[in-house]
């Protein structure tokens, strides 16, 4: 048997993770330009007051919860190529994640902002480290509080790449 050649991608979709025969398959980045690629993404989880004073105060059973979970975010970022299946493995030059303290809302909220000099753009990446971060709250704090509720993940804005830069709507 002949093998056959890889289907060509499909030019009429907007949807680039799919071939012309609709399977999909991981975007050939090869013939694009490295250039320096940002992307911000934020999300938050709410919880009960309660909750919210042992995070804050630093009384939870677990440890300092946004210490391990800035680390848990950054090591999110650094493995979405092997959590997202059609992700390119990227050499990523800086994570940094920020946490504040919403004690009107007893919400925790992540941002983190990664950044790489490559072919294709860091969204997944800082929209995996922004998830991992809020797991890694309600992993730390669920035997207080089953009820927390992620929310509101999204990207703020990324810079770089053909497609030059681009800003949540409402944030221009």
């Amino acid at each position: 048997m002949k093998p056959q050649d890889p289907p060509e991608p499909a030019t009429a979709s907007p949807l680039t993770h799919f071939d012309a025969q609709g399977q999909a398959h991981m975007v050939d980045v090869g013939a694009k330009a490295e250039t320096h690629r940002v992307a911000r993404a934020t999300g938050r989880i709410r919880m009960l007051p309660a909750t919210f004073q042992l995070i804050a105060q630093g009384q939870a059973k677990k440890g300092d919860v946004i210490a391990v979970a800035r680390i848990a975010a950054i090591q999110g970022a650094k493995r979405t190529a092997d959590l997202v299946p059609l992700c390119h493995p990227l050499p990523i030059t800086r994570v940094a994640v920020d946490f504040a303290l919403d004690e009107a809302t007893s919400s925790v909220h992540c941002t983190a902002q990664v950044e790489t000099f490559g072919r294709t753009g860091v969204e997944m990446e800082a929209l995996t480290a922004v998830q991992v971060g809020l797991l890694t709250v309600y992993d730390m704090c669920k035997a207080a509080d089953r009820g927390m509720v992620m929310e509101g993940i999204h990207v703020l804005h990324k810079t770089g790449g053909k497609s030059g830069d681009w800003v949540a709507a409402g944030l221009a």
